[in-house]
């Protein structure tokens, strides 16, 4: 374990390679089932590594747990406790720590927000934006801006 870190990895191995059966660190009984989960150097039934707050398989929600004040937690879970909230660049209303968002440069967006902030058109996967005075721009609107002032737009 690493200083400092907080999240691991979780494998899943088959219980059958080793002829000697493991303990389980959440229930102290032999693993006899056909697959363990390996995490945090121990071994586990699937059932019996779990989020401490949404009681979530950790096995079945991915290949990572997160750990802090002596709790195993699911990554939601996590964030929720113990992640950096933030504002929203567009709206200034409050960011969740479980929130997906948009990023452009130092600014962080919900995903509804993140949109040309003079027309108002969303962005898709590919779209090509700007940001200008901690504006974010379409292409046409930045364009337009520059035509404005007194520049030659040049995208290729």
């Amino acid at each position: 374990m690493q200083k400092g870190q907080t999240y691991f990895g979780i494998q899943m191995l088959s219980a059958q390679t080793d002829a000697t059966p493991k303990g389980c660190a959440g229930c102290s009984r032999r693993i006899r089932d056909r697959y363990l989960l390996k995490a945090l150097d121990k071994y586990w039934h699937e059932d019996c590594l779990k989020c401490a707050c949404c009681d979530c398989r950790l096995g079945e929600v991915g290949s990572t747990l997160y750990t802090k004040a002596n709790l195993i937690l699911c990554r939601r879970d996590y964030l929720r406790l113990f992640g950096v909230t933030g504002n929203c660049a567009a709206c200034s209303k409050l960011i969740p720590a479980f929130e997906m968002v948009m990023r452009a440069k130092d600014n962080v967006y919900h995903l509804d927000c993140f949109a040309c902030q003079l027309c108002n058109q969303r962005f898709c996967v590919g779209d090509k934006f700007f940001l200008k005075n901690n504006m974010i721009l379409c292409q046409t609107d930045y364009e337009e801006g520059l035509v404005k002032e007194g520049y030659t737009a040049q995208v290729r």
